[in-house]
């Protein structure tokens, strides 16, 4: 929708309070629209003299829609303004997805020492103690924060009264996981989202997927470079609706854009989940740490048409068995806690027997347990299971391992800074030595709640010392053409994603990591010179960026000469504290070939 005077973006949604980019040349909007079932937020933005290119400025730009950034963003609208980019729908993230729930001590029968506990021995030696102990002292006040917000929790009534009902998940020694049924993370994403679009100080730009970080070091020349070894001042994002690259300035960028589990070819994750956010940081020099620690959730629906459909491991907590074809419970003969051992066992032993088997898959199977229980306890899980064939209430469930978590990332503080001076990140895009080598379930949407208010209040006061934001050149495109070579970001990608799966997944060697890197390095030629020669649009952009991710998965894989917690490798098969007990932190040199946009490209 365009007019003589600017351009309208709308993005509707009815109900809610949501986004309406208005941009005048000539001044502020005369007029706002306002229906029954539409409340829009007007927002006025620079129109650059280069036809649809905006300049939209705010204290805070927030870069995903998950729990993590609609966190921060709300704590952040108390001090200025936010901006939130997301690529799809507000609501659609890796989040709202979350079937299990969030760990926290609530009940009289746990310690915070015992959550501790678990947690360490899952992150096999490389937890960072310190932020083990502030996520899980925290985790009691983030849930309140959530019951005030209208998070209604699934509750039982006991004899004293009513209290909530927790599930217990695979790592955990005691009841703690917080849960809304099995749709825990439909449950926060809505309460959410909800006070998000109600929220005068923050806007929502749906269908903007970010290219790139904006680094004082290119872009800025009319302000003095900060103390540091670089600056970011917010990120160009490609409008997927008009094709239109704008550039969104900001006195702190937040990255919460969430994981990378579609660098392989069978995931747990949404589509959406590429890894944007870390591949941008990684570009403008951030550290990034333990990249090789990839989860894979152990239990998958395996069927053809139940596409990312995962199995909760609450499933397992309250008493489900994995089985082989001939229905023999196989867990106990890989670790004490048998069907309760932590993920990366658990995953792992499923891959040997399916390998040892022949089989396509192992069997889930809570059958045993009342009818009445298992829908109320999982009532979406049966649901959509029965929408493919399977009542579990009566039979076992096929399931295979996948792609699930990154519990590595961009390496932060413990106020969710990067060492690039204005950068922060926090959820999964994040390392923030919570996980160390394996994350203890639930533990990831605790992680995210804690690190966004310890990031708001950071960033608010970084925000609040700043001065008047530097100008920013807008994007150019340079020479580049509409490409009719799209096969070519196709075959890219199907190509990345399986030998991903085959020679960097659950179990690995040297050869097949050396298989890799020399695949990656020449797809990554040909991925730098299609982006360098063609328009940039959606596909393109998260081929990129799954190419670098791929290459820093690859590359931590290759540096660790020892197996821990979810890098097992075959050649150096025996954990080596001696030598390995240590993060794997690397960082873009002049060297590698991440060819940063000048003037955009």
């Amino acid at each position: 929708m365009c007019s003589a005077k600017g351009q309208v973006f709308l993005s509707q949604k009815p109900g809610y309070a949501h986004i309406l980019r208005l941009a005048h040349e000539s001044g502020p909007p005369t007029h706002t629209l306002l229906t029954k079932t539409h409340i829009w937020h007007i927002v006025t933005v620079t129109l650059l003299k280069t036809e649809k290119i905006l300049e939209i400025k705010s204290d805070f730009l927030v870069i995903g829609s998950g729990i993590a950034g609609l966190s921060f963003a709300l704590k952040a609208a108390s001090h200025g303004t936010v901006t939130i980019l997301t690529k799809r729908e507000v609501r659609e993230s890796a989040t709202f997805y979350a079937q299990g729930g969030i760990a926290s001590v609530t009940s009289m029968e746990d310690t915070f020492e015992a959550h501790i506990k678990d947690t360490l021995d899952a992150g096999a030696g490389l937890c960072a103690r310190d932020v083990v102990e502030l996520v899980v002292r925290d985790a009691p006040a983030r849930i309140h924060e959530l019951i005030e917000r209208g998070v209604n929790f699934t509750s039982r009534q006991t004899g004293t009264g009513i209290e909530l009902d927790l599930g217990r998940e695979g790592g955990h020694s005691k009841r703690r996981i917080v849960h809304a049924a099995d749709l825990t993370g439909k449950a926060v994403e809505d309460a959410l989202v909800s006070e998000i679009l109600a929220n005068k100080n923050i806007t929502v730009y749906e269908n903007h997927i970010a290219i790139d970080l904006i680094p004082h070091s290119k872009f800025v020349k009319t302000k003095t470079p900060e103390p540091g070894a670089e600056t970011v001042w917010g990120a160009y994002a490609l409008d997927k609706t008009t094709g239109s690259i704008h550039a969104f300035v900001a006195k702190a960028t937040i990255i919460a854009s969430g994981g990378a589990g579609k660098v392989y070819l069978y995931t747990s994750n949404p589509d959406i989940a590429t890894g944007d956010g870390i591949a941008m940081a990684w570009r403008v020099g951030a550290e990034i740490s333990n990249m090789e620690f990839i989860q894979f959730h152990p239990t998958c629906l395996y069927h053809s048409k139940a596409k990312s459909f995962l199995i909760s491991e609450a499933v397992r907590g309250e008493g489900g068995i994995l089985r082989l074809s001939n229905g023999e419970p196989f867990m106990k003969r890989h670790h004490p806690m048998a069907d309760l051992a932590p993920r990366d066992i658990v995953a792992r032993a499923i891959d040997y027997e399916l390998k040892k088997s022949g089989d396509d898959c192992v069997y889930l199977d809570i059958s045993f347990k009342p009818p009445e229980f298992i829908k109320t306890r999982f009532p979406n899980i049966h649901k959509k299971c029965l929408e493919f064939g399977y009542d579990m209430t009566t039979t076992p469930l096929p399931v295979v391992p996948a792609a699930h978590y990154v519990c590595g990332g961009i390496k932060t503080g413990m106020d969710g800074a990067t060492n690039i001076n204005r950068l922060y990140a926090i959820g999964e895009a994040a390392s923030t030595g919570l996980h160390g080598a394996n994350r203890l379930a639930s533990n990831s949407l605790l992680e995210a709640l804690v690190f966004a208010a310890r990031a708001s209040s950071h960033a608010a006061s970084l925000a609040a010392l700043t001065g008047v934001l530097p100008d920013i050149p807008q994007w150019e495109a340079g020479e580049s053409v509409v490409s009719d070579e799209a096969v070519v970001i196709t075959q890219n990608w199907d190509e990345i994603r399986r030998f991903m799966w085959n020679y960097v997944g659950i179990v690995r060697t040297d050869k097949r990591l050396e298989r890799a890197w020399r695949r990656m390095t020449l797809l990554k030629n040909e991925i730098n010179e299609y982006y360098w020669n063609f328009t940039v649009t959606n596909n393109l952009i998260e081929l990129r960026n799954i190419a670098t991710i791929a290459e820093l998965i690859i590359r931590s894989a290759q540096l660790r000469k020892e197996s821990r917690g979810l890098h097992y490798n075959l050649d150096w098969p025996e954990r080596d504290d001696a030598n390995w007990r240590v993060d794997t932190v690397i960082k873009r040199t002049d060297r590698d070939d991440a060819r940063h946009g000048g003037n955009g490209r």
